[in-house]
């Protein structure tokens, strides 16, 4: 398996607003994996653990909330591996979108 593509998303909205905008936008942020799908998510805390099935391969992310940040896991298999860049860049991008 692939390094896992982890990107820090800064924010002003404290954990709990954070945790609320990620929890409506969920769809967005699985938008992120080329040829997802169907999404599955589960919390524990302030943690968002979801999987993007796309492509025939699940894709399982963790997202950590903190009251500036937000970490992004993402654990790629190995046919979409070559997908890194462009799932960090939108990462980024949709992330960021999201928390302002």
């Amino acid at each position: 398996m692939a390094d896992p593509v982890i990107v820090e998303i800064p924010h002003r909205l404290g954990r709990d607003a954070a945790r609320v905008r990620i929890a409506g936008g969920i769809g967005k942020l699985a938008e992120v994996v080329p040829g997802g799908g169907q999404v599955e998510q589960r919390w524990e805390g302030d943690t968002l653990y979801f999987s993007v099935t796309a492509m025939g391969q699940t894709v399982a992310s963790r997202l950590d909330i903190f009251d500036n940040r937000v970490r992004a896991e993402v654990h790629l298999p190995p046919m979409l591996a070559l997908f890194a860049a462009k799932v960090r860049e939108k990462l980024v991008e949709k992330g960021g979108k999201l928390l302002r």
